[in-house]
C-alpha cells in the first residue's frame, strides 16, 4: 500500500512542490515548524531513512542541500536545520526548517497553519532560487 508521501511524489495528493528528480521529491509541510519548512522524501518507499543504502542516501542529502540552499536564498533564516524523526509517516524524509533561535525546530510546539495561497507563493518564491 502507498504511503502518504508516495502519493503525493505520485501526483495523487496535492503539495506544494518545490523540487523533483527521478530519485527524491521536496514538497512543503502543510503545518510548518516555521515558513518554509520542507520535507525531502525518496520516491522509493523506504520506512526507516537509515535503511536507505549508501549511495542513494548521500545522493538524498546532496538533493536536500539543494533545497536547503533555495530555501536558505527565499525565506530570511540565520541558518536551515535539518532533522530526521520518521515516526509520524513511515516514509523516510527529512525536514528541513529555516532556523532564527533553536526553537524553531522543537517538534512539540504548535504549527503553522498557512492558507494554500500563501502555501503556493512561498513555494513559488523557493522554486524561483532552486537550481538542480
Amino acid at each position: 500500500m502507498a504511503t502518504l508521501f508516495s502519493k503525493i511524489a505520485a501526483g495523487e495528493i496535492p503539495c506544494h512542490k518545490i523540487a523533483e528528480n527521478e530519485e527524491f521529491f521536496a514538497f512543503l509541510d502543510i503545518n510548518p515548524l516555521a515558513p518554509g519548512h520542507t520535507l525531502v522524501i525518496p520516491r522509493e518507499e523506504t520506512d526507516y531513512i537509515f535503511d536507505i543504502d549508501d549511495a542513494k542516501l548521500g545522493r538524498m542529502m546532496a538533493f536536500a542541500k539543494k533545497v536547503a540552499a533555495a530555501l536558505s536564498a527565499a525565506v530570511p533564516s540565520k541558518r536551515i536545520g535539518l532533522s530526521v524523526i520518521g515516526l509520524e509517516v513511515p516514509h523516510a524524509h527529512i525536514h528541513l526548517v529555516p532556523l532564527n533561535k533553536e526553537a524553531d525546530i522543537h517538534f512539540g510546539k504548535e504549527k503553522g497553519t498557512p492558507s494554500p495561497e500563501e502555501l503556493a507563493a512561498l513555494a513559488a518564491r523557493i522554486r524561483e532560487k532552486y537550481t538542480a
